[in-house]
């Protein structure tokens, strides 16, 4: 027997959102019911809820940064209990069966791909909906633990942002004795300079302009530079191994590729809705690379709800009530907010 849950949920495209009520299938043998208590708004709501990706799924409930608390366990579940403190991030399933799913890179499942949290299809043929809602039933086995030292308020955005940016800091190997760039400080840059500055980076903001200097350096940043200003790729050019780039907006990158050294790589986590132009030149002197990062697995999302917690690393966030989103949302879009919107679920 399916439940009805209260939630907010765009009726179409560009539509504003607006409360609702859906359906949460019943709690299977592995599923785990979770009350959420927060969801993150990341700018891929956004861009997902007004179609700029492509075409989407409507009604949908956005939402893949989720903290709660688990209300009721599955027969046949083995890791969590009533009352465990508890986050879903951006994937719900995947097939379980590929080389990568086996390896703990659920998010890169060719076996169809990962079943996203929101706008997509699970293997019951229904929509998936996000958690912009008060409760949620998810796979035991795609459901992480928030440690103690985190709040949940704070650790939401982690499921998203947090993993998002440790992902690719990691795997490029961040750390002591190298120079990491974090273009763009908003949701997913300001946790990229937190955490690659707790990974022992030396770390250098790279922004539009010198707005939020006082704010990077705070987060762990030494240096911050303005990208308007012409000179900024004079100075700082051969320099970086790493340029993490959060922004979704279209980029001079043989600009930015000029600003590693040899062998450096620019990670994009964040994804336009227009193409990118490239000069193959701008990689063939120095053996750099451009390449991309998507979220991160289940066991590295643990990993990182674990370093986070052991670092007293949570997201800098401005809490709203639910009425609020849609407001939320254009202030996303106008980069008005320090530097992460968290919604109350209880006032939904």
């Amino acid at each position: 027997m399916t439940t009805p849950v209260a939630a907010y949920a765009a009726p179409a495209a560009k539509a504003p959102l607006e409360r609702t009520t859906i359906e949460r299938r019943a709690v299977g043998e592995s599923d785990v019911l979770i009350d959420i208590e927060f969801a993150g708004i990341c700018h891929s709501d956004i861009h997902q809820a007004r179609e700029g990706w492509g075409t989407a799924i409507f009604p949908m409930v956005p939402g893949h940064e989720i903290a709660g608390v688990v209300a009721e366990v599955g027969a046949g579940v083995t890791k969590y209990a009533v009352g465990d403190r508890v986050g879903v991030g951006c994937m719900v399933d995947s097939c379980r069966e590929c080389d990568n799913c086996k390896a703990g890179l659920q998010q890169y499942c060719t076996g169809g791909g990962p079943v996203w949290t929101y706008n997509s299809v699970g293997k019951d043929g229904q929509p998936t909906y996000g958690g912009y809602a008060q409760k949620i039933v998810v796979d035991e086995n795609y459901v992480v633990r928030i440690p103690d030292g985190l709040s949940l308020d704070v650790a939401a955005p982690l499921l998203c942002a947090g993993i998002t940016t440790y992902s690719p800091l990691r795997h490029w190997n961040a750390g002591p004795g190298k120079k990491v760039a974090v273009v763009g400080l908003g949701g997913l840059g300001h946790m990229g300079v937190k955490i690659a500055a707790a990974l022992g980076a030396e770390v250098t903001v790279l922004s539009q302009s010198l707005r939020k200097k006082d704010d990077g350096l705070k987060l762990g940043a030494t240096r911050y530079y303005a990208t308007s200003d012409p000179k900024t790729f004079e100075t700082l050019k051969g320099t970086f191994d790493i340029i993490l780039n959060t922004v979704s907006a279209p980029l001079d990158f043989d600009a930015y590729l000029s600003l590693l050294r040899t062998d450096g790589a620019m990670v994009n986590v964040g994804i336009p809705e227009e193409p990118a132009p490239i000069l193959l030149s701008s990689v063939f002197g120095h053996r750099r690379s451009l390449s991309s990062s998507g979220i991160g697995g289940i066991p590295e999302t643990q990993e990182m709800l674990d370093f986070c917690a052991e670092h007293g690393l949570g997201a800098e966030i401005e809490l709203i009530r639910a009425d609020q989103i849609n407001e939320a949302y254009e202030r996303v879009v106008n980069s008005d907010v320090r530097y992460r919107f968290v919604i109350d679920t209880a006032t939904i």
